[in-house]
């Protein structure tokens, strides 16, 4: 019975995790997939950077930004380009 009550903890803990990997399985997909787009959306920027100021578009390259594009897409990097001109005037 020692070896039965000492293991208990660990079967516990052990079953704990696994719901709350079970519960957390969906939010955690979309949190990964939201990381992933945010950090292609940073390397669009920084290459923004290097051929915008030829077409005259300039966006900081920065996490919220990236964030923005990765979430929203093409409509936030319009939403971008609006928020930066209405701040400019």
């Amino acid at each position: 019975m020692s070896g039965l009550s000492a293991a208990a903890p660990w079967l516990a803990a052990g079953t704990l995790v696994l719901c709350a990997l079970l519960a957390l399985h969906r939010p955690l997909g979309r949190l990964l997939r939201l990381l992933a787009r945010s950090s292609l959306a940073l390397a669009g920027l920084a290459c923004l950077q290097q051929v915008g100021s030829g077409l005259g578009i300039a966006l900081g390259v920065n996490w919220l930004n990236a964030l923005v594009l990765g979430a929203l897409g093409a409509p936030g990097f319009a939403l971008l380009l609006m928020v930066q001109w209405a701040l400019k005037t």
